[in-house]
């Protein structure tokens, strides 16, 4: 005998039916979106790796033009060809590009040159220490602070564990909230900068495009024969102020066509005639280039790659020192446009 339903349980039944396809449904709609975000990183991987590998391509391209100005001429590096900041470009198939950027990587303060010695005896070098307080001074950081920065700066670098007059060695760095140690080496990074008694992030960010971290403990091997109008400050900051900017910038401007031949022709230049420079600094300008930059922009896709190589030319064929998976090159390039 057929039991009759209760008026209150009719459409129970259907309900359940509802919830359960209601819960499938929503089972379905996860696994169908997990599966779609899969297929999106797997594609973005895919882009990623293309493009990594299409940079590299481009960074070996330009190691080899870097050669063929290295064999050029030997003694002399001039801004011939239009090299410096020059931008190449190379469609890819799919509508991908890649960009490669060269230009002089040791026109610029070189962060390490506030030391000098083998790398396990490193100690304070006093004119680079004071080029570095003239660039900031320069740069709008007020004197203090700016000594206050290169004195630590030399401590950081040093090989010894005790402050120098200005300085700060580990003791300084051991009382914040996350206690470290100097490196007591080289800088590996001009960032490594930004954790500097004194040092402000204002202050950093118009320094920043001045900065190197050339991986050798040498004064700044500018190219006198290859520097931008835009990098005038590197001169005046070469003789630690004594010379204006704008000064710098005529002296640029009266660059012989072919070059200077040597440091000795550059200092006797009619604005540097007669300036009191010590005798490390009057060797410090070069006239052939040892350290390239070459800054990669890869795109496939939707996705971009950015990589920043440092090229050593000291040797033959050339070297890679250095390479960063960073964009670096713009500001360097605003900068030398200015």
């Amino acid at each position: 005998m057929k039991r009759p339903i209760p008026q209150r349980e009719r459409g129970a039944a259907l309900l359940a039916v509802l919830i359960l396809v209601a819960i499938t449904g929503a089972i379905a709609a996860a696994s169908l979106e997990k599966l779609r975000l899969s297929r999106v990183v797997a594609s973005n991987v895919v882009a990623i790796d293309q493009a990594r590998h299409s940079a590299m391509g481009a960074e070996q391209l330009a190691m080899l033009i870097v050669n063929d100005l290295v064999v050029q001429d030997r003694t002399k590096t001039t801004l011939a060809g239009n090299w410096n900041g020059g931008v190449r470009r190379v469609p890819m198939p799919g509508g991908g590009i890649v960009e490669a950027r060269l230009r002089d990587g040791g026109n610029c303060f070189n962060v390490n040159s506030v030391v000098q010695g083998e790398p396990d005896n490193l100690f304070r070098r006093g004119s680079g220490v004071d080029q570095f307080v003239a660039l900031m001074v320069l740069r709008g950081v007020p004197d203090p602070d700016a000594r206050r920065i290169a004195e630590a700066a030399a401590d950081w670098a040093d090989a010894d564990t005790i402050p120098g007059p200005g300085g700060a060695e580990d003791s300084a760095y051991a009382s914040g909230p996350r206690p470290f140690r100097t490196a007591n080496g080289l800088f590996a990074d001009v960032s490594e900068i930004r954790v500097l008694p004194g040092m402000r992030a204002e202050y950093y960010e118009r320094l920043r495009p001045w900065l190197c971290a050339l991986p050798v403990p040498e004064l700044s091997p500018i190219n006198v024969n290859t520097l931008l109008p835009g990098q005038a400050l590197l001169v005046s900051a070469l003789t630690q102020g004594r010379l204006s900017e704008e000064a710098a910038r005529r002296i640029l401007a009266m660059r012989p066509a072919a070059g200077w031949t040597n440091a000795v022709e550059f200092w006797r230049t009619d604005m540097l005639r007669g300036l009191a420079i010590p005798l490390d600094v009057q060797q410090q300008p070069q006239m052939r280039t040892d350290w390239f930059v070459i800054d990669v922009r890869s795109i496939v896709g939707e996705s971009e790659f950015f990589e920043t190589v440092l090229v050593d030319a000291r040797f033959q064929p050339v070297r890679l020192a250095q390479r960063r998976w960073a964009r670096e090159g713009d500001e360097m390039m605003a900068r030398d446009r200015n």
